[in-house]
């Protein structure tokens, strides 16, 4: 039976390529070479971001194949902290999330081709000459057929179950810095169309505070059919706009009808300041295994290992500290792009 053949014929869209859920088998995982000075002015900084990327590569290629993303150039520096197991590829990249960047791989059971949702930085908030580039490239190297959409936006600001649900905050998507001539209704039909699904929630998020405008992998997941993960904090602030976003988003899921399990937080985390992302829903889901964040809040921590061991049984849970990624703003599923099986 093919992938498409076990789905239901409503979450086969348009042109029938659909986006399979994260946890279905992969080929491969993608991943970019964090490398511009630009984006990382400093140089100790940059080596830390480096680090954190390759022993991210390296967990996730015990368990399938990782391609790593970078520019020639930059080979021989990456080489020295990669595993053998992680093979380089010759596309250059300026920074490291390759779930907005990279490649958005779909199938129609048959065959792959790459969605193209044009990367812009964020609303043009960084530099993306080589970045907003990738998704072709990559489409170029694997012989690909590339689907254009109109819009503009990241992978990040949606999330999917691969059975025709999707989820997004509107100040990651209506938002004049990535599609200024589009409303909220055009807007949802083009993402449905580009993940072959057939409904959409959607909550306000937070426009401005950040360079994602409130990307909603970094607060809740699908774990499947009419399951969600969502990480909120213990005692929420209500003057901070992204604690009174959360919960709207929590209230969202759980009034469409869907089974919503809370963790929390970390409290006793190594990194204090205030704009470090500690989210436990910023995981990648893996052939055999789930890689996820650990931020030194012990117990935190743990319930955050056991919360994933309930969604993913028979998954092995490895969680690494990536605190340079919480301090740009990210997490471990930012850093990956999975290429399906079919």
């Amino acid at each position: 039976m093919t992938l498409a053949a076990s789905l239901p014929t409503s979450v086969l869209a348009g042109d029938g390529f659909y986006l399979p859920p994260e946890e279905s088998p992969h080929q491969r995982t993608f991943m970019q070479w964090p490398v511009s000075r630009k984006v990382h002015p400093d140089p100790v900084f940059l080596d830390m971001t480096q680090d954190a990327i390759a022993r991210i590569a390296n967990a996730i290629s015990e368990f399938e194949p990782v391609t790593m993303l970078a520019a020639k150039s930059d080979h021989a520096r990456a080489r020295k902290m990669l595993s053998a197991k992680v093979e380089l590829w010759d596309i250059p990249t300026e920074d490291l999330w390759c779930r907005d960047a990279g490649p958005i791989f779909v199938t129609n059971g048959k065959q792959l081709a790459i969605r193209h949702i044009q990367f812009n930085g964020w609303g043009e908030k960084q530099v993306n000459t080589r970045d907003a580039r990738i998704a072709e490239a990559v489409a170029a190297r694997l012989d690909l057929p590339l689907l254009p959409t109109p819009l503009k936006g990241e992978a990040g600001g949606v999330e999917q179950d691969g059975h025709g649900l999707l989820a997004a905050h509107e100040s990651s998507w209506v938002n004049d810095n990535r599609n200024p001539a589009m409303s909220r209704d055009q807007i949802e039909a083009a993402l449905l169309d580009a993940y072959g699904a057939d409904r959409m929630i959607w909550s306000e998020g937070v426009w401005g505070e950040d360079i994602t405008d409130y990307h909603i992998d970094s607060l809740a997941r699908f774990t499947g059919p009419g399951r969600v993960l969502i990480n909120l904090p213990a005692e929420p602030d209500k003057s901070d706009p992204f604690h009174m976003a959360a919960l709207d988003t929590h209230d969202a899921l759980e009034a469409a009808g869907l089974d919503v399990d809370v963790i929390y937080e970390p409290d006793r985390r190594r990194v204090k300041s205030a704009d470090f992302v500690a989210s436990y829903a910023n995981y990648y889901v893996c052939n055999g295994g789930v890689v996820a964040a650990q931020f030194g809040d012990k117990q935190a921590d743990a319930e955050a290992v056991a919360a994933l061991k309930r969604h993913y049984p028979g998954r092995e849970i490895i969680t690494l500290n990536v605190d340079p990624l919480g301090e740009l703003g990210g997490g471990i599923h930012c850093a990956t792009q999975q290429m399906p099986a079919i």
